[in-house]
């Protein structure tokens, strides 16, 4: 489990694609806390570190996971979001976020404005009835608050730190980014019958 609360940001260091898998290494200042078999958020999907050396970590990464993620559209220089799994006893700052990604989204807009930046995403229909006003999602496994969500375009509005911190500063009109929604929306919709 995650908390969306992004720890730093990662650099592709290698994308070794095989015939039913792929290796991902990438180089990050965690990984001093890290070591193999822990599970760790890349842009929001719930890897596992297979090795690790003194600046890097590599995960294997299973075609369907390429597939239903952007995770398979990276090269190598690509900046992504990482956290560490969650600790029992740390504080849940963010909402929790599973690293199973629901669907691809593509950014329509990242407009900077006075204070924060405007970041709209055109989502997947299916998903949609899984996002509130002012609820919980996860892009590339930030943790935020929606906006506004019309008519399959979810409006966010990004705060300096979460810029800082994130990749979705380089987000641009129609780069891809992965969505996971609020699981506790997922439970509810399937206990009232809506699939």
């Amino acid at each position: 489990m995650f908390t969306g609360l992004v720890a730093a940001m990662g650099e592709i260091k290698a994308m070794e694609r095989r015939s039913e898998s792929a290796l991902l290494t990438i180089k990050t200042e965690l990984v001093s806390d890290m070591k193999v078999g822990d599970s760790i958020s890349v842009n929001g999907v719930c890897l596992t570190a297979i090795e690790t050396s003194d600046s890097n970590f590599t995960a294997d990464v299973m075609l369907q996971t390429l597939r239903l993620t952007t995770l398979g559209g990276l090269s190598t220089g690509d900046l992504v979001n990482l956290e560490l799994a969650a600790r029992p006893t740390d504080r849940l700052g963010g909402h929790i976020v599973q690293g199973h990604i629901d669907g691809i989204g593509e950014v329509i807009e990242n407009t900077p404005g006075e204070k924060w930046n405007k970041f709209r995403i055109r989502i997947p229909a299916e998903l949609e009835k899984y996002i509130v006003n002012q609820g919980s999602i996860a892009i590339e496994g930030v943790s935020l608050t929606v906006g506004e969500i019309v008519a399959g375009e979810l409006t966010l509005w990004l705060i300096p730190e979460t810029l800082a911190r994130t990749n979705l500063a380089h987000k641009s009109a129609g780069s891809k980014v992965n969505i996971e929604v609020d699981i506790i929306a997922k439970y509810v919709a399937k206990l009232a019958g809506n699939k």
